[in-house]
């Protein structure tokens, strides 16, 4: 028997002696954190976040008090004609000449930054950057500002030490004015920011349901148990696969046993399937695919083409562009149309971003053209323009979130694109060191506000003493994003020849970070939950979306029954009512 919790809808179940009402419900925002962000430039900027936080004067209501000077230049307020009041930078000479305010920051503090800038002509990145007493400058995000409209910024920075810092504002074109208003710096701790994620996680990944066990009289039947087991989540959280999984069988089952999602590692890529030009051989994830549909897990296609010079067949690399056109014409027909709807996205034009290969040999709007025909081969599969460093590394100007979102748009406004299945694909791999949360969450903020579908595709964190912690870190935080659809994980066991982040060791021992997944898997929905019902019969708990066993049980009767449920978003309040013989 399965029952679906639906929005607005009330399903009873009446078998023999049980009567069942769905429901789920969610928890409210504790500590509130404001994921608004928005890509327009807009004609008034918005009111500063959280009131400005501990920027003083953030919406120059108050003149230019708490700003002053730095380097070349004068600054002055300026108010428009609808009465707004912002702050201007004039006759700069270098890329930090402009106004600047000090603020004290705490070690370990998460500081969220935003604004809004315009520029006096023209168009540029204009970067956050906070200056130490010393020499060091460490930026916090970046925008791209233009003449006549306002622009957001939003960053931030996992503070590293205690002490005062300078907010400078960088833009490498010095003869422009650089107009800035609403200015927002807001502290979190540690705890703060894991309340943000527990209130999200509660509010877009879960539901609370209610049971309510009686006896046909109307008794509550104190005592009763419900035993709940999930038995698929509806978030997808998996694992990247390589060719090893054909012959390892520990492999397979250290994989099986965890994973209902991946990504092949290398396998389907051009260099893999075409190493001598004209002979293709898809053996290898043919294999691995049937693998995959045999033990119920979706693949990602990775990748059709690749933007990369180093990253290509060997043999492409002296075709001339007639001929590098009717090649990547082939490849693209040939692995799409051999693998029509049995993957659930594509990786079309690999990292496109900071990449131009194809788009130098074949004209600027080459990866919009090979969206329309990937759609147009395969087109109930999401296509994802799929880059790393967007949320990982925020000193990778080329990869921000604002010139990601910059190519998304080339591509969205190519002539046929609308309509398509269009997705963000984030790799996050991160580097040594704490992970910047305040930049990855304020990145998810900005790409979220696309509208757009979101998964983190190939995270990774390097080696170091602490990656367990920040491997859980970075996890916690995109499984707690609103915006975020699906993680895949670019990691495995040593026999598998992984090496970044590995979860097992040659023996298939779990290291510090596949206890770190295994954590995460259990809590997030798959373990089985065991409720005992209060003096009312009832029993309230909350659960992931996704498909579950339940099976209620009462210590004075003999009856027992087994239901298949399934939890879903968007539901309405509901109660599941339990009508138990004696």
């Amino acid at each position: 028997m399965k029952v679906v919790v639906a929005a607005e809808l009330c399903i009873f179940l009446l078998s023999a002696s049980c009567l069942l009402l769905l429901s789920s419900g969610f928890q409210l925002h504790s500590k509130p954190y404001d994921y608004s962000a928005t890509t327009k430039c807009v004609k008034k900027p918005h009111r500063a976040q959280y009131g400005g936080g501990i920027i003083v004067n953030p919406g120059f209501e108050h003149n230019l008090k708490g700003w002053t000077v730095v380097g070349n230049g004068t600054i002055v307020e300026r108010v428009s004609s609808d009465g707004n009041r912002f702050i201007v930078s004039r006759n700069r000479t270098r890329a930090l000449d402009g106004f600047s305010q000090k603020v004290h920051l705490k070690k370990g503090i998460i500081y969220i930054f935003s604004a809004w800038f315009q520029l006096s002509e023209g168009s540029g990145i204009v970067s956050v950057v906070f200056k130490t007493n010393g020499s060091e400058l460490v930026h916090g995000g970046h925008a791209i500002a233009k003449h006549g409209c306002w622009s957001l910024l939003k960053g931030g920075i996992v503070a590293k030490f205690s002490r005062h810092v300078e907010i400078l504002f960088e833009i490498e074109n010095p003869t422009v004015e650089l107009w800035a208003d609403s200015v927002s710096l807001q502290p979190f701790t540690r705890k703060q920011w894991r309340s943000h994620q527990h209130d999200s996680v509660e509010r877009v990944r879960k539901r609370s349901v209610r049971f309510q066990v009686t006896h046909p009289n109307g008794t509550a039947l104190e005592g009763a148990t419900v035993v709940i087991k999930q038995t698929r989540a509806d978030f997808p959280f998996g694992c990247a696969m390589n060719h090893y999984i054909l012959t390892n069988s520990e492999y397979q089952k250290w994989f099986v046993s965890r994973f209902k999602y991946t990504t092949f590692t290398n396998e389907m890529k051009w260099y893999s399937t075409e190493i001598v030009q004209g002979h293709e051989n898809y053996t290898i994830p043919d294999a691995m695919l049937q693998f995959s549909k045999e033990n119920g897990i979706s693949v990602r296609g990775h990748n059709i083409l690749w933007d990369s010079p180093r990253r290509q067949p060997h043999w492409d690399l002296t075709l001339s562009p007639d001929e590098l056109r009717v090649a990547a014409d082939k490849r693209m027909n040939s692995v799409v149309s051999r693998y029509k709807g049995q993957v659930i996205a594509w990786d079309v034009v690999n990292e496109n971003v900071h990449f131009h290969f194809f788009e130098d040999k074949l004209g600027e709007n080459f990866s919009a053209e090979y969206y329309l025909a990937a759609y147009r081969l395969d087109p109930n599969t999401e296509m994802f323009m799929n880059e790393y460093n967007t949320i990982e590394v925020i000193g990778d100007k080329n990869a921000s979130p604002t010139n990601y979102l910059r190519k998304l748009k080339e591509i969205q406004q190519f002539p046929g694109i609308d309509g398509i299945s269009l997705a963000i694909g984030l790799q996050g791999h991160f580097p040594s060191g704490v992970p910047n949360l305040a930049y990855m969450r304020s990145g998810l903020d900005l790409l979220a506000a696309t509208g757009l579908p979101i998964w983190l595709t190939e995270v990774s964190v390097d080696a170091q003493p602490n990656q367990a912690e920040y491997f859980e870190d970075v996890l916690r935080e995109g499984f707690s994003h609103p915006a975020v659809k699906g993680i895949i994980m670019f990691v495995g066991p040593e026999q598998a020849g992984f090496d970044s982040t590995l979860l097992a060791d040659k023996n298939f021992k779990n290291t510090p970070a596949g206890d770190v997944v295994d954590k995460l898997i259990r809590k997030w929905g798959t373990g089985p939950q065991t409720a005992i019902a209060d003096s009312r019969g009832t029993i309230d708990i909350s659960l992931y979306y996704g498909d579950y066993d339940v099976t209620v049980t009462h210590p004075l009767t003999q009856y027992s029954k087994t239901l298949n449920i399934s939890v879903r978003k968007g539901f309405s309040l509901e109660t599941v009512h339990v009508i138990m013989d004696a």
